[in-house]
């Protein structure tokens, strides 16, 4: 079975299960992703970014434990950025199919733009503890202008 390949770029921190933490999570996503060379003002960046705040803002309002916080955990590996969000409530899941929400609801529409925004998206059990991982990837590109 072949390893997989170790990411080119890896970054991981813990946040308060707050509105500002999930605010400060996105920031440091948009943040990192131009360290990575997709400048703020780019598709990639605005749409890691907006990914990044629908997730984290799951993981506080679905996912929240008192006294516990939740973990984002962002890779670039062969030209895709993978974004985790880990939470400690394993019986929250999100459901398998957000286009099944109800259009007269108030909320329940950020997992609608992550199935529209990313390449992919799941939800996995957290390792070594309760809870879950809530994940999305995008394929990324160098685009034309953009340093390296």
């Amino acid at each position: 079975m072949p390893q997989p390949l170790a990411p080119e770029r890896e970054f991981t921190m813990c946040f308060t299960s707050t509105p500002r933490g999930a605010r400060l999570a996105r920031r440091l996503v948009s943040h990192r992703v131009n360290d990575w060379g997709h400048p703020y003002a780019t598709p990639v960046n605005e749409t890691l970014t907006l990914i990044a705040a629908e997730l984290t803002a799951n993981a506080v309002r679905h996912g929240h434990v008192p006294g516990r916080d939740f973990h984002l955990h962002l890779t670039l590996a062969e030209g895709v950025v993978r974004i985790e969000v880990t939470d400690s409530r394993a019986e929250k899941r999100p459901p398998a199919d957000p286009a099944s929400t109800d259009p007269l609801s108030e909320s329940g529409r950020g997992l609608l733009l992550v199935t529209a925004l990313a390449d992919d998206w799941g939800v996995t059990p957290r390792r070594a503890a309760p809870g879950k991982t809530v994940w999305a990837a995008l394929r990324v590109r160098k685009e034309r202008g953009e340093p390296r």
